[in-house]
């Protein structure tokens, strides 16, 4: 039974449990840092318990913290939603130990799919087709170079070093030659030990062309084990995906019955509980390889939410109460796309961008959905991801959805910090985006040396975004009803043309 969920993570993924804990009629509880005492997730919740500490190891990364709030506060269960400890066997472990409920999978299974060669091994095991490679168990520097020198005879050029413990691109190296083997090894380590405290890296032959295509697992304590179709996340950078979008516009009948098929094999073959993606290479031939699978709840669930119907958290609050999932037969309907609007400077190599968010004007309409852990007033700090929210369309046609989307961003206002809204804009008029035909590297083949705006945009002076703060401000202390100038018609409609120029 459960009646009462702490959840362990902040941001928009925090919001996003909390209202479902409330729609489900559950009572909630949030974890914060001083940072985030004025923070939106902390008000969702029913009751918010302060973490002590100034960093984020001693607050979201502290277990025994977190369970000694759980513990007083009476919880009956933790979710952890996604990044922090949402992949942390040991946690998991100490939670279940606790006397309360993990939601999510069992420690056994987080562990071997969270270290990527023993999912490797697993995967082949299941006889879920894997990347050729080899895995190099060796923890010694020089017998692990020897190791992974001899292994890329067979495997071949070009060719992924990957970290065994990685995740998010650390510990990542692509080698097109061989004598550029060695230095990429030697710093694919370095990373991967910085990173995780595990320096084994492991082989995989690099498939050029392909598109990141995921699939969507549920499993209950039932013996139902299903899937609700494939998203597809190919446009990336620095490993790290942006646009993503519900069906994959090339997938056929075919490959999704086998994909899906692999993605249930994968999830029966670690006994998994809950919700969970299976990510795979779908290559030009047609042939898909599995990559890993991401044990915990995916920033990108929304787009298959929209084109399933179905709430995925809430799936994940029945399955740790014991409940059966409610999924029926599933058909995905119309399409969906997700957008994710990071405070960065997409001039700059995408670095991340620090200000206050003096404006934040969402789009609205019919098909938009917008998660996010932000409002207007609040500040972008260097402390945490610089994720500020997540755009979905819904459409019936991913020719419409992709209008929808361009539209939204188009009326999508931010000033007092630098976003990467114009990138993402310029990204829905790619003719690859336009035409489905988008793959992992498209973003670096498009824009090799950085990616730059148009130079005919360009903002003129500071005078003009201080206007539209100092309007913004008047015009909601006011009825919306009874604007102060005849130039303006509500609270949005000044910043539409703000937001082509001011991103």
């Amino acid at each position: 039974m459960v009646s009462k969920v702490l959840v362990a993570n902040r941001g928009e993924i925090a919001c996003r449990i909390l209202r479902a804990c409330n729609e489900a009629g559950l009572a909630s509880v949030a974890i914060y840092a001083a940072n985030d005492a004025s923070s939106l997730f902390v008000e969702l919740a029913d009751e918010s318990f302060l973490l002590d500490g100034d960093t984020i190891t001693d607050t979201y990364l502290h277990q025994a913290q977190i369970l000694d709030i759980a513990k007083n506060a009476g919880v009956d269960a933790i979710h952890p939603g996604f990044g922090f400890l949402s992949e942390r066997a040991d946690f998991a472990r100490a939670v279940t130990e606790a006397g309360i409920q993990w939601i999510g999978p069992g420690a056994n299974a987080i562990e071997k799919m969270g270290d990527k060669m023993t999912a490797r091994i697993t995967m082949r095991a299941a006889g879920v087709p894997v990347i050729p490679g080899e895995e190099i168990e060796e923890t010694d520097e020089d017998l692990a170079l020897q190791a992974i020198e001899q292994a890329s005879t067979r495997v071949g050029f070009p060719l992924l070093l990957k970290a065994s413990s990685g995740g998010g691109g650390k510990g990542m190296r692509a080698v097109e030659h061989p004598e550029e083997l060695l230095d990429a090894a030697r710093s694919a380590r370095r990373e991967a030990i910085a990173a995780f405290g595990d320096g084994r890296v492991y082989l995989e032959r690099l498939l050029t062309g392909s598109k990141h295509v995921e699939i969507q697992v549920l499993a209950d304590r039932h013996g139902r084990t299903i899937h609700l179709g494939e998203r597809e996340c190919s446009v990336q950078r620095r490993h790290q995906k942006v646009f993503e979008e519900a069906p994959c516009a090339t997938m056929t009948e075919e490959i999704r019955s086998a994909m899906g098929k692999a993605a249930v094999a994968a999830a029966t073959a670690v006994d998994y509980e809950g919700a969970g993606t299976v990510e795979f290479l779908l290559a030009p031939n047609g042939e898909f390889f599995f990559l890993e699978m991401n044990t915990r709840i995916q920033v990108e669930h929304p787009v298959t939410e929209m084109v399933t119907g179905v709430d995925i958290v809430r799936e994940q609050l029945r399955i740790a109460a014991g409940q059966p999932m409610s999924c029926g037969d599933l058909q995905m309907r119309g399409h969906a796309i997700e957008v994710r609007l990071y405070a960065e400077d997409a001039s700059n190599n995408f670095l991340p961008a620090i200000g206050p968010l003096s404006v934040f004007v969402p789009p609205e309409g019919p098909g938009i959905r917008l998660d996010t852990g932000v409002r207007q007033g609040d500040e972008v700090t260097p402390n945490y991801d610089p994720m500020l929210a997540k755009l979905i369309v819904w459409a019936p046609s991913r020719e419409e959805a992709l209008q929808r989307m361009r539209r939204s961003l188009d009326e999508f206002v931010v000033l007092g910090t630098t976003t990467n809204l114009r990138f993402l804009r310029e990204l829905c008029d790619v003719p690859d985006v336009i035409e489905g035909t988008t793959d992992t590297t498209m973003i670096d083949r498009l824009w090799p040396n950085g990616w730059n705006p148009n130079a005919s945009i360009e903002v003129e002076d500071g005078a003009l975004m201080a206007a539209a703060v100092a309007e913004s401000s008047g015009l909601h202390r006011q009825s919306h009803s009874s604007p102060q100038s005849d130039d303006f018609s509500g609270p949005v409609s000044p910043f539409r043309t703000l937001s082509r120029r001011y991103p």
